[in-house]
């Protein structure tokens, strides 16, 4: 059975090892990234451009807004439940068309 200091100095070996490697590996991604801008004629101003990201399928657009609260300022696109401030303003007798924007 290995005492504590043959363990500890098995793992100072993994670590150094551990460092070294992921050194190397770095070291060789950048080459690659750079064989691959230069084969594409590409810059780091070219990779920073930053594109929209694409809008997964499914996922709901922003709707502009068609009623608003004049007293809070709140509002509602008309779409879904309607919000506890609509439904309380119809209930006293307001018609819908006086929130409309």
């Amino acid at each position: 059975m290995a005492t504590l200091q043959e363990l500890l100095a098995q793992k100072a070996s993994l670590e150094k090892q551990i460092a070294e490697t992921q050194r190397e590996e770095r070291a060789n991604a950048i080459a690659k990234v750079k064989s691959i801008m230069s084969e594409h004629g590409l810059t780091l101003a070219d990779l920073s451009q930053r594109a929209a990201p694409p809008r997964a399928e499914g996922t709901p657009k922003k709707v502009a807004a068609k009623y608003r609260n004049g007293d809070t300022g709140e509002t509602w696109s008309g779409r879904g439940l309607q919000p506890k401030w609509l439904k309380a303003a119809l209930a006293e007798g307001k018609q819908l068309s006086d929130f409309a924007i």
